[in-house]
């Protein structure tokens, strides 16, 4: 259970919100490469933190990104030309760049000077990992480009999901870093060690299935405080060699927007979380291999993500509150846990189900949510420290590779550390510097 107060500066983003600022230290993803794939195309629509934006690809290739509105009369950017690498408004036809400077008015007389006093927002931009990342900070704070953890190989193959969720960003995050609830919820996509991983037809469509040597739904929960975040390990009673043996998933959170899940035997993945404003957030589900091929039409279509099928251009669900996100009742009958298809949409269902501000005062947590509790803590904590003028979580040092973070999934021996495995020697390293790996704030004792 969380106050009102820490609520409401956990969640909120906006504008000049605490959190939302300390996200702007930060490199944002954006939007994926593909959206803007075309040079000289159509410009895209971006809306982060609750500022409206419009990426676009010039001619030469590089992508910018630039308020939507005109600083002229405010009409859509989005609606623009692409001439070079410049935006050109539909309206009066004021040329704009990729740095935010307006170098023609041809509605001014030849003689204005007026084209060098105005100023159009733009941000600086990287292009990396299939994905448009954007720094919308002072540039005085502005840190180097963290190349993302499905990165950590240049021959990587990278497949995207992306979905809309209508709920705050906080919310969404915590779905991510509650391993007990995936017992549950995700009961019929994971499954028992006796079935096969990978995915399988479900009413002519393919959806992802894995599996897990246990039927424990009751983890324990570990936390590990890091420089960028936190690890937290699920410990799981297994099927066999139970007295001798656990069964650990270690779930890893880089603030603010990355958490890595324990990976599959042949790729790896990540669940990013990004906020549209307070009330909405924009998710990517990154798989990476150097094992295989991942195909991204396939990747989208296995998470029911697929444009035009399962959502609209701008990756909103078909399936949503309003429909009841298609919930097959006779699916339930027949043995489905949820009737929904896909873990995203699923995950998605139950924390929309909740209002897009979940009032975190009337909860009731438990032993399980030992993860949900460190990461409010955390984050509670980082937003009060930069409102006093310490650095943004994650930017001082010491400062980790995102490349060298890793998951971890596997049955360790009973008493074995959990700690180091899948740790990088340089990432253990960076444990050794760290000097208090506890609670970064007393626990307060709840209402």
């Amino acid at each position: 259970m969380l106050t009102a107060e820490d609520n409401e500066l956990l969640t909120r983003v906006e504008g000049d919100a605490p959190m939302g600022q300390m996200m702007r230290r930060h490199w944002i993803p954006a939007c994926m490469s593909e959206e803007v794939e075309e040079p000289g195309g159509a410009p895209r629509r971006v809306r982060l933190l609750g500022e409206d934006l419009v990426a676009f690809r010039g001619t030469d290739g590089k992508v910018a990104m630039v308020g939507e509105y005109c600083p002229h009369r405010r009409a859509s950017l989005a609606l623009g030309r692409i001439e070079d690498c410049t935006l050109v408004c539909l309206y009066h036809g004021w040329k704009i760049d990729a740095d935010g400077k307006v170098l023609d008015m041809p509605s001014e007389p030849p003689e204005s000077k007026m084209k060098d006093k105005v100023k159009h927002v733009a941000y600086p931009v990287v292009e990396s990992g299939a994905m448009i990342w954007v720094y919308m900070g002072p540039k005085e704070s502005m840190p180097e480009f963290p190349l993302p953890p499905w990165m950590d190989k240049p021959d990587n193959s990278v497949a995207i999901a992306k979905l809309h969720e209508a709920a705050n960003w906080a919310q969404a995050m915590e779905g991510t870093i509650d391993s007990a609830h995936s017992s549950t919820l995700h009961s019929s996509n994971i499954r028992s060690a006796a079935n096969v991983r990978g995915s399988t037809d479900r009413g002519g469509s393919k959806e992802l299935l894995l599996e897990r040597p246990s039927v424990d739904r009751c983890p324990r929960i570990q936390v590990q405080y890091t420089s960028y975040g936190f690890r937290y390990a699920a410990v799981r009673t297994p099927m066999q060699n139970a007295d001798k043996e656990d069964y650990v998933r270690v779930t890893v959170y880089i603030a603010p927007f990355i958490s890595l899940i324990p990976p599959h035997d042949t790729w790896q993945s990540a669940q990013v979380f990004v906020p549209v404003d307070d009330h909405n957030t924009m998710f990517y589900f990154v798989a990476w291999s150097d094992k295989k091929q991942l195909d991204q039409k396939d990747w989208q279509k296995e998470n029911f993500a697929a444009v035009g099928i399962d959502v609209d251009s701008y990756h909103r669900k078909f399936r949503n509150r309003e429909n009841l996100y298609k919930q097959d009742r006779e699916a339930m009958k027949n043995g489905d846990f949820t009737g929904i298809q896909g873990v995203p949409n699923q995950d998605m269902a139950v924390q929309e189900s909740m209002g897009s501000i979940v009032d975190r005062t009337k909860e009731n947590l438990g032993a399980s949510d030992v993860a949900i509790v460190r990461f409010r803590q955390m984050m509670v904590h980082a937003a009060r420290a930069f409102m006093s003028g310490e650095p943004a979580i994650g930017t001082a040092e010491p400062r980790l590779p995102l490349t060298e973070i890793r998951a971890f999934e596997g049955l360790l021996p009973k008493e074995t550390p959990w700690r180091d495995k899948g740790v990088t020697e340089q990432e253990a390293a960076g444990f050794r510097k760290l000097t208090d790996l506890r609670s970064p704030e007393p626990v307060r004792k709840e209402a």
